[in-house]
């Protein structure tokens, strides 16, 4: 493909976003743009102040449909080792949960959240194949192992199942008072 400009390179992006059904990275948006990645996430910061629902994932950027949002939703408190991570996620997604995103409340910043966005095995395992490709620290770290996810699922009795896996390896906090 030809190189794309400006405002008719993003709109041609987003509409790739809109249609792909599945994370894109910056480099096949690049490839396909015939610009680099760094004009990549320019153009994305630009959709996403525009308030276009882009999120940036460890898989690549994903448009979220709004409209398409089905299901179930909820929020858990978990504590863990960060190396206990990658157990933690597949035992969400074992259950059938995505995991959406974590969040962790900071004492200077307050609440900080990254987008995660597993929803299956081979996901988890890219996921964790970028952590230790870059060296990046998890969340957890910074609150001795405390964490939300937010989880989705088809249903409540998905999420219902991926709690109790999550108690039953003792990663869910939950009052003991």
């Amino acid at each position: 493909m030809k190189k794309l400009y400006g405002e008719q390179r993003r709109q041609i992006l987003l509409e790739k976003l809109k249609t792909a059904g599945a994370p894109l990275t910056g480099g096949e948006l690049a490839t396909f743009a015939g610009v680099s990645r760094q004009v990549i996430v320019s153009d994305m910061t630009l959709l996403k102040a525009r308030s276009e629902p882009i999120l940036a994932t460890s898989q690549g950027y994903l448009y979220m449909d709004q409209g398409a949002a089905t299901g179930a939703s909820r929020q858990i408190a978990c504590r863990h080792l960060p190396d206990e991570t990658e157990e933690e996620l597949l035992i969400l997604v074992g259950a059938g949960a995505t995991v959406k995103d974590v969040s962790v409340e900071h004492p200077v910043y307050g609440e900080l959240t990254a987008g995660i966005h597993v929803s299956n095995a081979a996901e988890v395992g890219v996921f964790m194949e970028r952590v230790r490709a870059t060296g990046a620290s998890y969340l957890l770290e910074l609150t001795d192992g405390t964490h939300l996810h937010t989880i989705t699922g088809p249903t409540e009795s998905v999420l219902d199942a991926a709690v109790d896996a999550m108690r039953k390896h003792g990663f869910l906090l939950e009052d003991t008072e």
